[in-house]
């Protein structure tokens, strides 16, 4: 699981520019509905855990909240103190924050469980720094993936492209938090109750060459993946997108892109 956390900062590294160019706008989605699952209102202590470009804590400073937010990656933080200027922004790194028992009356988390290796100790760290009776929510990908989440995976099979050996897919012991049974026991056991979980669909509207844009700017494990092949196999994987993206096409010449995730809520 360290080995999988240090892949995880490595792929994401300096990437905030790319991201915020490509795939923020998805991630962004479910941003009102997790705040809402949190609690978070007028002057509401919160904590927003892997921040990334800030959406989140962004949000709930619009909403009269008090809001701090962290992530590991520097460019990232660079992002979230533009995007969210009345945020307190810090690094750190799960599962440990810089925090004291309680601190906090929500903590927020939008697509970060998902990257940690050692999700338990994760979760209690987050319950750690919630007060009681604060309430915890986060949301992951659901699996099975929807059409519009697999839509680049389906171009790189196509290819024929090789995992290069420092991408090994990923523990299998993570695979619970994609699922509501999974997602949900693991917040029983770090102490939570009140546990709901609840899935998420929308049609992520956005153009080829945006979508394009997160691979080819190194992005995620798939831009990871990409940018490790050869000229060749990059070419081959971006002529199976754009013939695979035409089943998403709308009459205004936007992609539809179908997409589900999970939203878990907890009480300490």
């Amino acid at each position: 699981m360290d080995a999988y956390d240090a892949l995880e900062r490595r792929i994401w590294d300096g990437r905030a520019d790319a991201y915020a160019a490509s795939f923020a706008r998805l991630c962004a989605h479910p941003v009102p509905a997790l705040l809402d699952a949190a609690g978070v209102g007028p002057g509401v202590a919160v904590l927003d855990v892997g921040t990334g470009t800030g959406a989140a804590a962004a949000a709930a400073g619009a909403r009269g909240a008090r809001v701090t937010a962290v992530d590991a990656e520097p460019s990232m933080l660079t992002a979230a103190r533009r995007n969210a200027p009345g945020a307190v922004v810090r690094a750190a790194t799960l599962p440990e924050l810089p925090f004291e028992d309680g601190e906090f009356d929500a903590v927020v988390g939008n697509f970060v469980l998902n990257h940690v290796g050692r999700q338990p100790a994760a979760l209690t760290e987050l319950r750690r720094v919630l007060r009681p009776g604060g309430r915890l929510a986060l949301t992951v990908w659901a699996q099975p993936a929807l059409p519009g989440q697999t839509l680049l995976g389906r171009a790189v099979e196509a290819a024929g492209t090789p995992r290069p050996a420092h991408l090994p897919p990923a523990p299998t012991e993570l695979q619970a938090a994609s699922t509501p049974e999974g997602l949900a026991a693991l917040l029983t056991d770090a102490g939570l109750h009140d546990v709901d979980v609840s899935v998420l669909r929308w049609d992520h509207r956005t153009t080829p060459e945006d979508w394009w844009a997160g691979p080819a700017g190194r992005v995620a494990f798939i831009g990871e993946l990409l940018h490790h092949q050869t000229p060749e196999i990059r070419a081959s994987v971006k002529q199976h997108f754009e013939r695979l993206a035409e089943e998403f096409r709308q009459p205004d010449g936007l992609l539809a892109l179908p997409h589900a995730a999970l939203l878990v809520s907890g009480q300490r």
